[in-house]
C-alpha cells in the first residue's frame, strides 16, 4: 500500500547536512525545506487562505487543543474536514495538543493515562489521552498528524527528561494502535530535554518504531540558541535520510538558517504573524519595530528588497499611522510582509541547497541581517 505521505530526497549538501526534497501528501506535494504557517484556530490570522496560498504556502499548520475546544472536532467533522471547513485545498498539518496542554502549567495535571486539563476559555476540564488526541486529528483529517506527547519544561532535571521521554515513547505507540485512517501519516515526536544522549535515545527508539516522519520537540522552550543547536546536533543525525524531519515551534530567520544546516526539513511558529500585530517586521537587513517614532517621516518601504504586496505599496510612515491608529489593516499588512519574508527565505535556501552554495548563501544573509546566530 502506497503511503499516505512520503518524502522524496533531492539533493544534500556536500559541505553541511542542508538538503533539498518534495513531500508528497494527498492534497499535493511540496518543496523542502519549508516553512509553515500556522493557522491555530484554522485560520493564519488576518489572512484568507487565497492570500496565504499566493505566499507560496504548500501545508500549514492547525492546533488539535484549540480546535478540539472551539468549535470542536465533531463540528469539522460534519462539515467534511478541515480541509473544506476552512477552505484550503492543499496540506495541513494537525500538532497533538501536548505542547498547548504543557503551557497550561497548573491549570493540567499529567499521569501515565494523559493529561486532565482546564480551559483556559472557560475553566471547564478535559481529560487528553493519547487516543483521545489521535482521534480528535482522525476527526480534523489534517494530511500529517503528530503523536500526543509530554513536553518537558526548561530547566528540567535530568530524572524528570528521562521520565518523560519514556512516557512519550509508550504513549507514542498508543497513538500508532489508536490511529486507523490510511489517508493521514502519523509522526512520531522525539523529546529528551537538554540531553544529548537523551535525544539521541529518543530518536533511535522511535526510529525503531518506523514512524513516517518525525518531529524534534521540546525546544525553543525558554533555552539559550546555541543549546538548542547542540540538541538538534544530537538528534537529527539519528533520524532516517528517506523520512521527513520537522522542527517544531521554531521560526526566526537565524533559527531557520541554522536549522536547515543540521538537516531540518520543516519548521513552523506563530512568530511571523504574532509579531506583526505587535509591530515588528522581519527584513533582508534585520528587525524593523515599526511602531517605533523614527518611522514618522520615513517614506522608504518597509524592505527596499522584498517584493511583497506591502512593500510594493506602503512605506513605513503610513505602516507607523495604520499601527498607532490600531487599524486592522496594519496587522494584515505587516503580516502579509512577514510571511511573504519567511516563505521567500526557504526558498532561496532551498535554491542555494540545489546549487550547493548554502554556506555562501547563509554568510551572505547574515553580512546583511546583522543579527548574532548564537
Amino acid at each position: 500500500m502506497t503511503a499516505a505521505v512520503r518524502y522524496e530526497l533531492i539533493k544534500e549538501c556536500t559541505r553541511t547536512s542542508a538538503r533539498a526534497g518534495i513531500l508528497h501528501t494527498p492534497h499535493g506535494s511540496f518543496e523542502t525545506p519549508i516553512f509553515m504557517p500556522v493557522g491555530t484556530q484554522a485560520t493564519v490570522k488576518t489572512m484568507t487562505p487565497e492570500e496565504v496560498r499566493e505566499l507560496g504556502a504548500g501545508i500549514i499548520l492547525s492546533n488539535t487543543y484549540h480546535l478540539y475546544l472551539r468549535p470542536g472536532s465533531d463540528l469539522v467533522r460534519e462539515a467534511g474536514g478541515l480541509h473544506k471547513f476552512m477552505n484550503w485545498s492543499h496540506g495541513i498539518l494537525t500538532d497533538s495538543g501536548g505542547f498547548q496542554v504543557f503551557s497550561l502549567g497548573p491549570l493540567r495535571k499529567i499521569t501515565e493515562e494523559g493529561v486532565r486539563f482546564k480551559s483556559h476559555i472557560d475553566g471547564s476540564e478535559h481529560f487528553f489521552t493519547p487516543e483521545k488526541s489521535i482521534q480528535i486529528q482522525m476527526d480534523l483529517g489534517a494530511d500529517i498528524i503528530m503523536a500526543f506527547d509530554e513536553c518537558p519544561p526548561y530547566p528540567a532535571e535530568r530524572e524528570y527528561a528521562q521520565k518523560s521521554l519514556e512516557m512519550t515513547i509508550r504513549w507514542a505507540k498508543r497513538c500508532r494502535a489508536a490511529h486507523t485512517r490510511k489517508d493521514q501519516a502519523l509522526f512520531a515526536i522525539t523529546q529528551g530535554g537538554m540531553y544529548a544522549d537523551l535525544r539521541k535515545e529518543s530518536a533511535a527508539r522511535l526510529v525503531e518504531l518506523d514512524f513516517p516522519g518525525y518531529g524534534i520537540g521540546g525546544l525553543s522552550v525558554g533555552e539559550p540558541k546555541p543549546l538548542m543547536y547542540e540538541m538538534l546536533d544530537a538528534t537529527v543525525p539519528e533520524l532516517p535520510k528517506n523520512k521527513a524531519r520537522y522542527l517544531m515551534g521554531v521560526g526566526s530567520p537565524d533559527c531557520l538558517w541554522e536549522g536547515v544546516e543540521r538537516g531540518v526539513d520543516m519548521f513552523d511558529c506563530v512568530l511571523p504573524t504574532r509579531v506583526a500585530r505587535n509591530g515588528l517586521a522581519f527584513t533582508s537587513h534585520g528587525k524593523v519595530v515599526i511602531r517605533n517614532a523614527e518611522h514618522a517621516r520615513d517614506f522608504e518601504r518597509l524592505d527596499p528588497e522584498c517584493s511583497c504586496y506591502t512593500c510594493r505599496h506602503y512605506s513605513r510612515a503610513y505602516l507607523r499611522h495604520l499601527y498607532k491608529a490600531e487599524e486592522i489593516l496594519a496587522y494584515r499588512l505587516l503580516t502579509i510582509h512577514n510571511l511573504h519574508m519567511l516563505l521567500n527565505l526557504m526558498r532561496n535556501i532551498r535554491q542555494s541547497i540545489l546549487e550547493d552554495r548554502f554556506y555562501e548563501a547563509k554568510k551572505a544573509f547574515f553580512d546583511k541581517y546583522g543579527e548574532e546566530r548564537g
